[in-house]
């Protein structure tokens, strides 16, 4: 049962509400950063508590670099799933890429039966692209390692023997996978931040679709929305619910947000931006995105109330909330789930009950 913070009825459960994190290093009460291995604990701490306060899905990211604890988001998803009871366990994303579609199918499928039908895998071309070299890919062949290993999952979730020849990894003849899930499917979405190809690309395979949102206004993306509807009507394939995925911070007030979010985000955006040759990141552009783009900071009310913009400007039935980013102390973000879970998806649902 859902606890009393984020309770519901089955009319009301239309939009679903998550929680993703990167695995960001946090640091305890005298600033001194955790370790990799505590960093991972610390997630599973935060999806108990996501669970008991009835939030729907925790999604782990998958990187490969100094910033962020979690590279293999299914192992941590297998902690989490026998602590909790509810909640959906998802990834933001895989990288299916460099991976392999039939080793990403049995590690779903075995996370699957471990949280009771509870896993779901998003899949996406990946924005970090330290696992290329890592793993032995070449980026020059970055669309055609998707669109290939996309197609071979695809066939692999009709759990029956495959059949499939391509170019980026060895032929299968009738080869049959396993474990087979309980449900005969897997809950696939494709994760997407704005290319129209990979819109068109999950409506043709079926797939759900989650807008990685994490710059500028969010209305930029309606087209995008409409590309999806229509394209899936065109290909004869489901028009399925849309998601949201977008940076936030919760605290009590909008002032103490602000002030933690701008320190937190400016660490985590120079960092990556060293690599990306990005200029660094000036509070003129967080004030922006506060204000008209795509961060969510503020009190539990300032956030209810951006994010149920979002869900009526685009349609959305699902809105994930990157929490954690940079290097927050462990117990604020202990307490940005809570506030999320408690005060935030209770009013985003009785503001949309309103309108």
């Amino acid at each position: 049962m859902a606890a009393e913070g984020a309770k519901t009825t089955k009319e009301e459960k239309k939009i679903l509400f998550g929680l993703d994190t990167f695995g960001d290093i946090p640091v305890d009460k005298d600033g001194k950063k955790f370790t990799h291995a505590a960093a991972i604990r610390q997630v599973v701490e935060e999806a108990i508590l996501a669970d008991k306060l009835g939030v729907d899905s925790i999604g782990v990211g998958e990187h490969h670099r100094e910033d962020f604890s979690i590279s293999s988001p299914e192992t941590v998803l297998a902690g989490i799933a026998t602590r909790t009871k509810n909640i959906k366990l998802a990834t933001a994303v895989t990288v299916l890429s460099s991976d392999d579609p039939v080793r990403v199918f049995e590690r779903f499928a075995t996370l699957d039966a471990l949280s009771n039908g509870r896993a779901q895998v998003i899949l996406g071309r990946g924005s970090f692209t330290e696992s290329f070299p890592l793993f032995g890919y070449d980026l020059r062949d970055y669309n055609e390692l998707f669109e290939e290993k996309v197609e071979l999952f695809h066939k692999l979730l009709d759990e029956k023997p495959v059949t499939w020849e391509g170019e980026t990894r060895a032929a299968l003849k009738d080869a049959d996978v396993f474990p087979k899930t309980e449900s005969g499917r897997l809950d696939v979405a494709i994760g997407v931040g704005g290319s129209p190809e990979s819109v068109i690309r999950a409506a043709r395979y079926g797939f759900q679709i989650v807008f990685a949102i994490i710059g500028g206004a969010p209305e930029r993306f309606a087209p995008y929305v409409e590309l999806y509807r229509h394209a899936a009507e065109d290909l004869g394939t489901p028009v399925l619910p849309i998601g949201v995925h977008s940076p936030g911070f919760i605290a009590e007030t909008d002032e103490e947000a602000m002030e933690m979010a701008w320190s937190n985000f400016k660490t985590l955006w120079d960092a990556v931006g060293k690599s990306r040759g990005w200029p660094p990141y000036s509070y003129d552009q967080f004030k922006y995105e506060v204000a008209e783009g795509s961060l969510y900071v503020g009190s539990p009310e300032t956030v209810a109330q951006k994010i149920v913009k979002t869900i009526k400007t685009l349609g959305a039935e699902r809105f994930d909330m990157v929490y954690g980013g940079g290097n927050v102390p462990a117990d604020v973000r202990l307490k940005m789930v809570e506030l999320y879970g408690k005060e935030v998806i209770p009013r985003v649902r009785e503001l949309l009950k309103e309108s």
